[in-house]
């Protein structure tokens, strides 16, 4: 049974059709990731499956579960972890502390639970020694590093990640590639949205493409990398027939 599946989902803002009729399931311990233009509707998805925010139609069952009205929260705490585009750690607080936060806040647990996971999710992610580091002081590779731990620590089912690969070098991008693959080691599903393609080749079972809120294309990486269609729209290239 997949642990994710979304029927049909529709949002509109105003006149702006932002989600239109998606449909996408995720089987546990896969790996999806989701391109496509920037405007596309992706990071709307993303909030409709985390409860942010409420669909205008269409569904929503995770690990079994109906979930399509429930508030972000209760589905934090049934295990859909996300992290944000842009990372907004608490700055005067240290990595532990961030990380912390989350293990406590984002779960049912003790505090001695809770202050365990933070330590484990400091080393699954590589940032175990700058546990003490106040966030504000962190490079940007290291904020993406604790933006993902911050959604690890709720210990999460499927782990939603929103372009964090953005602005980092090759070598920070292959480092973040790395923890990732060991995050899908620990059995934790993932949907991906990033428009670094390489870094989603490196990780991903499938692709799936949204254009215009719209799912245009799905299924095995680079067969939908070549697709004529998904060049076109994604690329802005001229595809071959």
């Amino acid at each position: 049974m997949p642990i994710l599946t979304a029927q049909r989902l529709s949002k509109r803002y105003g006149a702006l059709q932002v989600t239109d009729d998606v449909s996408l399931s995720l089987e546990q311990g896969e790996a999806l990731g989701i391109i496509g233009p920037n405007g596309a509707g992706k990071t709307t998805l993303f909030n409709l499956i985390a409860g942010t925010v409420m669909p205008e139609g269409g569904s929503i069952v995770f690990d079994g579960a109906e979930v399509t009205r429930m508030p972000a929260r209760s589905r934090c705490h049934r295990g859909i972890g996300r992290s944000f585009q842009i990372p907004h750690p608490f700055s005067g607080m240290t990595t532990y502390e961030n990380v912390l936060v989350g293990a406590a806040f984002g779960r049912n647990a003790s505090e001695r639970d809770s202050e365990q996971r933070a330590v484990d999710v400091l080393e699954l992610t590589g940032l175990k020694r700058k546990a003490n580091t106040y966030a504000g002081q962190l490079t940007l590779l290291e904020r993406k590093r604790l933006e993902m731990a911050r959604a690890l620590a709720s210990d999460p089912k499927l782990l939603l990640l929103d372009e964090i690969a953005g602005g980092l070098t090759e070598p920070e991008c292959a480092e973040l590639v790395a923890t990732i693959q060991a995050v899908r080691a620990e059995g934790v599903s993932v949907i991906w949205i990033e428009h670094v393609v390489h870094a989603l080749l490196a990780v991903v079972d499938r692709i799936a493409v949204i254009d215009f809120g719209r799912k245009i294309a799905e299924g095995e990486p680079r067969a939908v990398m070549a697709s004529p269609e998904v060049a076109t729209i994604y690329m802005g290239i001229e595809g071959t027939p």
